[in-house]
C-alpha cells in the first residue's frame, strides 16, 4: 500500500507543477503590467518606473522570471507580494486556514446531504419525494454558484436575517470568550459552506441513488429481504454499504470542485481565504501570489485525488493491483 501511494504521489508532481506553467503563460499574455498597478494613473518619470521593475525582477523576460520563481521554489521561497509589499508564505499561512475550514466544512455538507439525499431517493422511487429531490438536485446543477450566493445573501441575510452577510468575523468583536468568538466564526461560515457543499451534494445524490437502486436489485438484497430483514437494514448494511467505496472516492475526487468553487464563494462572500487572495492578486497582476495560490490549490486537489485512490485501493486491493500493473 506505501508504494502503491508513492507512485500515485509521484505523477501527481507533474500535475502540480503543470498547472503552475500554465497559468504564468496565461498571465504573461494579460494585458497589463504590475507596474501599473503599482504607481496607477499618476504621472511619472520613467527612471522610477525603470527602478520599479528592476527592484521586482519585472525588467528580465518571462523565462527568466519563471526560471527564478522555480529556483526560489526549490529553496523554500514563495517570493514578495508587491500588491501588499510583505512575504507571500505569510499571506498563505493566513489565507489558508480560513479556507481549509470552509472547504473542509463544505464537504462534510456535501457528503451528509448527498448520502442522506440520494438513500431517500432510492428508498422512494418513482414517488413525489424522489421527483422532488431530482427537481431540486437538477435545479443547483444548473444554476451557477455566484448566483445561487446572491441569492442566499438576499434572501437569509436581508430579507431573513439569519446570517452574516460578508466576512469571517464581525468586526470589533474583541471582548468575547473563545466560545463567543466560535460562535461567531460559525455564524459567518453557515452561509458560504451551505453555498458550497450544497451544490456539490446535487451531483453525489445522484449518484448514490444510481448506486443504490442497483444494488436494490441485486440477488444479495434480495435474499436479505427474504430472510425477513428490516427495509431500514437493507438499505443501510446492504445496499449502501457495497456502494460506499465509490460514494468515499467521489466525495474525494469532489475536492477539486470546491477548491474551484470556493474562490467564488469567497469572493461573494468577502471570505479572507485563499480565493479571495487570489483573485485581489489576478487583479493586480501580482504574479508571485497568483502562482503560489495556484500551487497550493493543485496540490490540494493532488491531495484529494491521491486520497481517493487510497481509499479505494484500500477497500478494493483489486484497484491497487491492477493500477500499479497498467500504471505508465
Amino acid at each position: 500500500m506505501l508504494l502503491y501511494a508513492l507512485k500515485r504521489a509521484a505523477l501527481a508532481v507533474p500535475f502540480v507543477l503543470a498547472a503552475a506553467t500554465l497559468v504564468f503563460l496565461l498571465l504573461e499574455t494579460a494585458p497589463g503590467s504590475p507596474t501599473d498597478h503599482l504607481l496607477g494613473d499618476r504621472p511619472v518619470p520613467p527612471e522610477i518606473r525603470e527602478r520599479l521593475e528592476r527592484a521586482y525582477g519585472l525588467d528580465r523576460g518571462p523565462l527568466e522570471r519563471y526560471g527564478a520563481w522555480l529556483g526560489s521554489l526549490a529553496r523554500g521561497d514563495l517570493g514578495w507580494s508587491h500588491s501588499r509589499a510583505r512575504p507571500v508564505a505569510r499571506l498563505l499561512a493566513e489565507a489558508l486556514p480560513a479556507t481549509l475550514l470552509l472547504t473542509g466544512t463544505a464537504l462534510l455538507v456535501q457528503a451528509l446531504v448527498g448520502v442522506v439525499a440520494g438513500v431517500l431517493g432510492a428508498a422512494t422511487r418513482g414517488r413525489w419525494i424522489d421527483r422532488g429531490l431530482t427537481a431540486g438536485g437538477l435545479l443547483l446543477c444548473s444554476m451557477p454558484v455566484f448566483w445561487i450566493g446572491l441569492v442566499s445573501i438576499l434572501v437569509f441575510a436581508y430579507l431573513l436575517p439569519l446570517a452574516p452577510s460578508s466576512g469571517m468575523r464581525t468586526p470589533g468583536l474583541t471582548d468575547a470568550s473563545a466560545l463567543g468568538r466560535a460562535a461567531d466564526v460559525l455564524r459567518h461560515l453557515a452561509l458560504p459552506a451551505a453555498v458550497l457543499g450544497l451544490t456539490s451534494a446535487a451531483a453525489l445524490s445522484r449518484f448514490v441513488r444510481a448506486s443504490m437502486v442497483e444494488a436494490l436489485g441485486q440477488g444479495f438484497v434480495r435474499a436479505a429481504r427474504a430472510r425477513g430483514i428490516a427495509e431500514r437494514r437493507v438499505l443501510l448494511r446492504h445496499a449502501l454499504r457495497n456502494g460506499l467505496g465509490a460514494v468515499l472516492g467521489l466525495t474525494a475526487l469532489s475536492l477539486p470542485v470546491l477548491v474551484s468553487g470556493s474562490l467564488v464563494v469567497e469572493v461573494v462572500f468577502s471570505w479572507p481565504g485563499m480565493g479571495r487572495l487570489s483573485y485581489e492578486a489576478i487583479q493586480a497582476k501580482d504574479v508571485a501570489v497568483v502562482l503560489a495560490t495556484t500551487l497550493l490549490s493543485a496540490t490540494l486537489v493532488a491531495g484529494g485525488s491521491l486520497g481517493a485512490d487510497v481509499a479505494l485501493a484500500a477497500l478494493d486491493p483489486r484497484v491497487r493491483l491492477a493500477r500499479t500493473r497498467y500504471a505508465p
